[in-house]
């Protein structure tokens, strides 16, 4: 009788440890989400995406970062989350420059990091998840190209410069606009991470006629396409704004034709497969990691994973916003 209750109570042992999955995970496992911006809809979509893994997998989400756009403030979290040991950290990286040492540290103290977003090629982080930002320009300035008349006029831009992915983008629009040369680009305005710069700025140029009339107006990153639709509401010359990213009110103002067409991204899903690769690699992982994977022809990680990107205007718009509801009802 003992011998049967010895192997009931190891049966069922068994059966609650592997209904649980404890063997596998454990909710001591803290995973970092480090970012910029934290209060735009953007990353709270991502972060709806790293606390979804992170609930499957019943380990720890932290999210932390400045909700301005303030890299010293980025590097400090990415520091401390250095400090705190974690199983992984996710981080877009706001300057690639000034953050390549502390990720190289990160790394070399056997902490998984990955980019996402926006990311630090020189790095030693093992890959990055994201927008193939390049592509992304380049659909954008094919829109621009399609949508001026005779595919000529004079262009401003609004960006971050020196924040990588935004870089990657200005680039892929020039390099539709270098077999344009009616294309003129007059200004990359810098907002410095204050959106309301961006409706300054094109006041200002609304006020530009004859030859220097400004004819399109492309935002690079997600908050200046609705300051720059507001100063174009009443615009009588119809200039064209092509935006970037997909919250409501850059969809409603696509459904009201201010905004012509904006550049979708999909970062619920950089965050989601994100915690899932680091878990990934903090399991089953090797034990430290080498300075550069991308010239290591045997490497366990890829250099790049593309998560996607589409061109969103009044044809396509609905479907976005309903895709947008259909993930609120979850």
């Amino acid at each position: 009788m003992q011998k049967a209750q010895r192997l009931l109570l190891l049966s069922m042992t068994v059966a609650l440890l592997a209904s649980t999955g404890c063997q596998r995970h454990s909710h001591s496992e803290v995973y970092y989400l480090i970012s910029n911006n934290m209060k735009l809809a953007y990353w709270q979509t991502a972060v709806e995406g790293f606390n979804k893994a992170a609930a499957e997998y019943h380990v720890q989400a932290k999210v932390v970062g400045p909700d301005t756009y303030d890299p010293q403030a980025e590097l400090t979290e990415l520091q401390h989350a250095i400090a705190a040991k974690p199983a992984g950290i996710l981080i877009s990286v706001a300057d690639a420059t000034m953050f390549q040492s502390d990720i190289n540290a990160g790394i070399d103290a056997g902490i998984p990091i990955i980019t996402m977003d926006s990311d630090a090629p020189h790095s030693h982080r093992l890959f990055f998840i994201g927008t193939n930002n390049l592509e992304a320009g380049h659909l954008g300035g094919q829109r621009v190209i399609s949508q001026l008349p005779g595919g000529k006029g004079n262009v401003v831009f609004f960006s971050m410069p020196g924040q990588p992915n935004l870089d990657e983008r200005f680039k892929g629009y020039q390099d539709v606009f270098a077999d344009h040369p009616g294309i003129k680009t007059v200004e990359v305005v810098d907002i410095k991470g204050e959106s309301t710069a961006a409706f300054d700025k094109a006041q200002q140029y609304m006020a530009q006629t004859g030859d220097k009339k400004i004819d399109a107006f492309i935002c690079l990153e997600a908050s200046a396409g609705k300051e720059v639709a507001s100063v174009l509401k009443n615009d009588s010359a119809h200039r064209l704004l092509v935006a970037m990213d997909v919250d409501p009110d850059t969809l409603n103002l696509i459904r009201s034709g201010v905004i012509n067409a904006t550049i979708a991204q999909k970062p619920y899903t950089m965050a989601y497969i994100g915690l899932k690769a680091l878990d990934q690699v903090h399991h089953d992982g090797p034990k430290t990691f080498s300075s550069d994977y991308s010239v290591d022809t045997f490497s366990p990680f890829p250099v790049f994973v593309d998560t996607g990107t589409a061109v969103v205007d009044k044809v396509n718009v609905d479907l976005f916003s309903n895709a947008a509801a259909t993930a609120q009802q979850k």
